[in-house]
Formats: structure tokens, sequence, C-alpha cells
């Protein structure tokens, strides 16, 4: 299942990196939460139904869409995954690039619940404040 979990994990940061946000949303949970830390204006905890709205609206809104993922690596087990990405983009005029691990938990192939760990909290709250 491991590697079922895995292959899941890439195949919906494909979906995402394409713009194919239902496509990313088929692999999670109806009940899955995104978690999101600091104090920053991205910062907070989301439901699915919030994920357009206003999470990835907001973070497309305050980086005037060019917000990119880059996927660095994926490790799973039967009941964890994890994504090591690389964020960046353009904000007021400046450009934002940090590294993150986005931490799941899997229920029977699914993504139920989403948290995020930046490398560095403070860049990473100054590229959203």
């Amino acid at each position: 299942m491991s590697l079922l979990n895995e292959e899941s994990l890439r195949k919906a940061y494909a979906a995402f990196a394409r713009g194919d946000l239902e496509g990313y949303l088929g692999y999670c949970m109806n009940d899955i939460t995104f978690r999101v830390p600091g104090r920053s204006a991205m910062a907070g905890t989301y439901t699915r139904e919030q994920f357009f709205s206003p999470f990835i609206g907001r973070v497309m809104e305050l980086t005037n869409g060019s917000f990119k993922e880059t996927v660095i690596d994926v490790l799973a087990n039967d009941r964890r995954g994890v994504v090591l990405a690389e964020h960046e983009f353009e904000r007021n005029g400046r450009k934002h690039v940090y590294r993150t691990a986005h931490l799941y938990r899997i229920h029977d192939g699914k993504l139920t619940d989403f948290q995020e760990y930046p490398e560095d909290l403070y860049a990473f709250d100054e590229a959203w404040k």
C-alpha cells in the first residue's frame, strides 16, 4: 500500500501543478483539513469546502497567479505521507522562494489531513505577510 500511497501523492501534486484542483481533491477525503502555520495572511485551518476559497484562491490572489510549487521528493507508508516541496512566487515586487514539508495522514488510500511545515517559519511568514 505504501507504494500506492506514494503514487497517489505524486498524481495529486501533478494535478495541482496542472491547475486541476478538482483532480487534486479527488485524492482527498471529504473531511480533509488543511493546516497552515504561522501568523501570516495564509495561516489557519481550512476545510475541503474552503480549499478553493479562501485557501488556494487567496494564494493566487496574493501572488498574482505566480505561485509555483515544485515537488522535491515524496515518501509514504500505509498511514502517512510526506511531500517535500519548494514554493516560488512574486509578491509586492519581491521574489520569494522557500522549502516546505507537507505531512498527510492517509486512510484507505485517501488524504485525510494536511499540515504544512516550512523549513524557515520566519521566511514563510515574511513571504505571506
